[in-house]
Order: C-alpha cells, then structure tokens, then sequence
C-alpha cells in the first residue's frame, strides 16, 4: 500500500527523464527494501517488470553513472574532510580499502565472466574491485575497478591486464586532493587482505608517500635485520611462516580489542612483532597474529611499511578493513550504477 506514495516521493527527489521515471523508481525502492545482495532477478519480481529494462538502464546509463559516483563522492569527502581527526587514536586520519566482490552470472553464457576462486568455491560470474574511502566513521564508495577476462578484450581490442595491474594503475592516477584538499601523505592508510598481496601494489603504495597494512600469503619472504648482516644474500629470504615458526625468541603478548556499534564484542589476540625486510619492498613492521581460544588456530601475518606503528595499532588498523566486508554486499556496482545512473 506504501509503495505507490514512496515512488512518488523518490520522483520528486531525483530529476530523470519522464521514460525513466518508473524504472529508476522501482529499482530504488527496490534498494532500499532489500536485506540481501541485490540482482536483476529480484528487482524484477519485486517490482513485476521484466528484468531486461533494468539490466537496459545499467548498461546504457554506465558513463553517466560513473561520472555522477565521482561527483557525489567527491562533494561527501570535501564535506567529511573538514573536520578530519585521527582514526581510533591510530597514526593516521585517511584509511583507503580496497576489496573485490563477485556478481554471480544472470545467464548461461554472458559477456565478460569467468570463473572465479572465491574461497568458498568456484563462482563463475563478473568481478570488481571496490575502493572505499573512510573519513572519520563516513564510508565513501570510489569509482569500482571492473575486470575484464582476455576473451572480452580480444572481442573489444583491448590491452588486457590482470587485477593487480589494474589496482596499480588506479592507485598511481587516484589524485586525493581531487576529493579532500591538501592532505599529509604520511596519514595516509591503505588495508587489503592477503589476495592483494602483490609487490607491486605495495611498491605503488610506497612511491606515493603512503603507509599500507596488508595481511601476507604465507609464502611471501621476508627476512630480519640480523640475518641480513649475518647470512649470505642467498640465503637470507624464507617464508613468513617459516620466519615466525624460526624466530622463537619473539615472544607472544595478549592485545584486547572492543568492537564498536551496539552490540559490543570483546576480542583477544595473540601477537608476535619485529622489524624486518618484505622482498622487493623494503622495511617494514611484521605481525603474526591469532585469536585467543579459536579452534581453528587460523595465524594472520600483516605488514605495514610505517615503522612507527606498534602492533597494536597494526592489529587495530587492519580490523577497519572489516567495514568493506560489511558495506559491500550493499554496495556492489551494478547498485552503485544504477543508483547514480539518473
């Protein structure tokens, strides 16, 4: 019974084409209802039109929504960067994450997909790579990274790259100021997990005058500051696994966390921490770290190139990349287009 005044009040809020005005209206409403990941099949069968018009408004309307995404941001971090504090009591008041997320095929043989290790399993679909921006406790989506599989590029001429190209490459045009002012690059914090666990994303990182924490595969090398003066060059890398199972004069400390929000959880960590050397990087800060009383024993191995850093605050800082996991299935990018589309 709400549906029909609601629509009428999204109408008078937004300024679309009088063609338009029905479609982009359902699929808001549709939005703002749904609890789950929003798809093209559900939007249909909420709003009782064929899933066609809407997957025709996403397609047709990308440029426009791309350039309308990067105006609403920027005005929302000019806004939220007025009153920049530190994050948390952390070493740094702008926070950069940086996630993927996979959109599930909506047909047997679409365009662009390709099959996906997702963790959980195999997904055969699209994938994008989100960059968020945080300010305070203000989340501000980026322009998404969309990947496009080798056949999609020789179909369209081209050049193919692969995710963590395209990552590199949007962190070395992304121009902060376009969107905060003038900024202290060393407050600058870049989180990602394990899957951007790439010399070259941290090299990037690096070059701009940022920090990142970025939690480590277990077979990437790194090496200490004794063994480096002590040990041969060929000799000094191991893996960083083998590189805290080795070093057990470090020894563990208990670091207590609260979560924020209404529910408030308390959680213990184990901690190893020392300086030491990340392959093709350079000097960093090496943290081992694991939740007390977990059964599976799962070990996280972070770096950050801020030697100021201390553990704490490293485990603390990595803890915010959490925000993306929560804000993500709310904001994949077919809802992103389709919100900035009109």
């Amino acid at each position: 019974m709400l549906a029909g005044p609601i629509q009428t009040w999204i109408k008078r809020q937004i300024a679309v084409r009088p063609r338009l005005e029905r479609i982009c209206t359902s699929y808001l409403l549709f939005l703002m209802v749904t609890t789950t990941k929003p798809s093209l099949e559900e939007a249909a069968r909420f709003s009782g039109l064929h899933k066609s018009l809407f997957s025709h408004l996403l397609k047709s309307h990308a440029k426009v929504a791309i350039t309308t995404l990067e105006n609403l941001s920027k005005t929302q971090a000019r806004r939220s960067a007025k009153a920049l504090q530190r994050v948390k009591g952390l070493p740094w008041k702008i926070v950069l994450l940086i996630d993927s997320t996979l959109q599930h095929r909506a047909s047997l043989h679409p365009e662009n997909a390709k099959t996906f290790n997702h963790g959980q399993g195999y997904v055969i679909g699209h994938q994008w790579t989100n960059v968020v921006l945080v300010l305070g406790d203000i989340l501000i989506p980026l322009k998404p990274i969309p990947f496009y599989s080798k056949r999609y590029c020789r179909t369209h001429n081209l050049a193919y790259q692969s995710e963590h190209e395209r990552v590199v490459t949007y962190l070395r045009l992304l121009d902060l100021e376009d969107y905060i002012g003038a900024y202290d690059r060393r407050e600058v914090l870049v989180l990602a997990d394990s899957g951007y666990d790439n010399k070259k994303i941290e090299k990037a990182i690096a070059d701009k005058g940022w920090h990142f924490i970025i939690a480590l595969s277990k077979t990437r090398s790194v090496k200490s500051e004794a063994r480096a003066l002590s040990t041969p060059q060929s000799r000094q890398w191991c893996h960083i696994d083998t590189f805290f199972r080795c070093h057990r004069r470090l020894k563990w400390d208990t670091i207590r966390l609260t979560t924020s929000g209404n529910k408030r959880k308390r959680m213990d960590f184990r901690v190893r921490h020392t300086s030491g050397y990340l392959r093709h990087v350079g000097k960093v800060e090496l943290v081992c770290s694991e939740r007390r009383n977990r059964p599976d024993g799962r070990r996280k191995y972070l770096a950050c190139n801020d030697l100021r850093a201390t553990a704490r605050q490293i485990v603390t800082g990595y803890r915010m990349r959490w925000a993306v996991e929560i804000f993500q299935p709310h904001y994949d990018s077919s809802k992103l287009l389709s919100l900035t589309a009109a």
